[in-house]
């Protein structure tokens, strides 16, 4: 299930951004040839103002064949060269580029909105003096081979009550789990949890040697959050939907930038690295928060396609537009055939990389 959710939320995120090339490019009157939903090999398409509209068997995203996009010699001298996106003005070809990216940064907004029309979980702490409803304590983080996982504490899970044989407490505060955990070090705990609206009662043993930077303190393995639900106004939603799109794309370009920086003076590591594989994971722990939790991650998601595909390498939209600057500024065209193999070439580095990450992965499941 998790797999098909991941499928949907990857689909509808490259074909956003693809959609907004089209768009563009058919305002410009470039020629586009084909825009295609999945990958090929075709299942069906239709052709309709000079367009191919395409089903295709690979249900991994979509693409868009912009005229000229990728030179050769008919877009560059052919007959229907006024077309071509390569004798279009610089600023055109640019704007071309950058609409997949804004078309993703626009997706967020829109997702990160609807969640706040509908209600979005909010930490106490986040919720700047707004009134949040329903404030309860969800296990937020689950360390490995803790005694939260080991007991079968699950992501998302209320904590209402902690118990052992002397003693009880209702739990109100984050603080309160600690408290009891640290006080009870050598007793079983019976955590009463709400998981989809149904009570269980978990028996749990603490140890020491749990939370690495206190050692000798007796724990359990689990973040609690004071997490409650923040619905607002339309307006509100807009309004703070483009503030948290602003702020989670800020902290994407932070992430990235320090990650190239680490990689560049040899300290990169591919642990702080997610593909595929690793997304899938992170879609079912957003899926058992609920649906408003998976809306924001495929937001996230969506900010981080804008955010990658503007870095300035070869088959990446940042690096096609940094073609289109060089030739802006030394007043000629780039060769196509250069143009064109160091997009190849980039786009099997990038494919290298894609395994490499994934690769991790796998190693990280087992």
């Amino acid at each position: 299930m998790n797999i098909i959710v991941f499928l949907v939320i990857l689909v509808v995120l490259i074909l956003v951004h693809e959609f907004g090339h089209f768009l563009v490019a058919k305002w410009a009157k470039i020629r586009v040839d084909e825009f295609g939903i999945g990958f090929p090999p075709r299942l069906f398409g239709r052709k309709f103002n000079g367009t191919l509209y395409s089903v295709n068997a690979l249900p991994l995203g979509g693409f868009v064949k912009i005229f000229g996009e990728d030179p050769d010699e008919s877009s560059t001298n052919g007959p229907d060269r006024n077309k071509s996106f390569v004798h279009k003005p610089k600023l055109v070809q640019a704007a071309v580029l950058v609409a997949g990216i804004a078309g993703n940064i626009a997706l967020a907004w829109f997702l990160l909105s609807v969640g706040f029309i509908a209600g979005m979980p909010t930490a106490v702490e986040d919720a700047s003096g707004r009134t949040l409803t329903e404030v309860h304590l969800a296990a937020t983080s689950i360390l490995p081979n803790s005694p939260a996982e080991i007991g079968g504490l699950k992501l998302g899970d209320t904590l209402l009550k902690l118990q052992t044989e002397s003693a009880a407490v209702t739990l109100v505060k984050a603080g309160d789990v600690s408290t009891f955990v640290i006080a009870h070090p050598d007793e079983a705990l019976r955590v009463t949890v709400l998981r989809q609206g149904v009570e269980q009662v978990l028996t749990l043993h603490s140890k020491k040697g749990v939370i690495s930077s206190e050692p000798a303190v007796p724990a359990i393995g689990v973040a609690i959050g004071e997490i409650g639900t923040l619905q607002l106004s339309v307006p509100q939603a807009l309004l703070e939907g483009a503030k948290t799109t602003v702020h989670l794309t800020e902290a994407t370009v932070t992430g990235i930038y320090s990650f190239l920086q680490k990689i560049f003076i040899g300290q990169g590591n591919f642990s702080e690295v997610t593909g595929p594989i690793g997304i899938v994971g992170m879609v079912g722990d957003a899926s058992t928060f609920g649906f408003i939790y998976l809306l924001s991650f495929a937001a996230l998601i969506s900010i981080n396609l804008a955010v990658i595909n503007l870095l300035p390498f070869p088959s990446l939209d940042g690096g096609r537009l940094l073609f289109v600057v060089i030739e802006a500024i030394k007043g000629s065209a780039i060769r196509p055939v250069i143009a064109n193999t160091l997009n190849t070439v980039g786009f099997a580095l990038l494919i290298l990389l894609m395994l490499a990450v994934t690769y991790h992965d796998v190693i990280r499941l087992f």
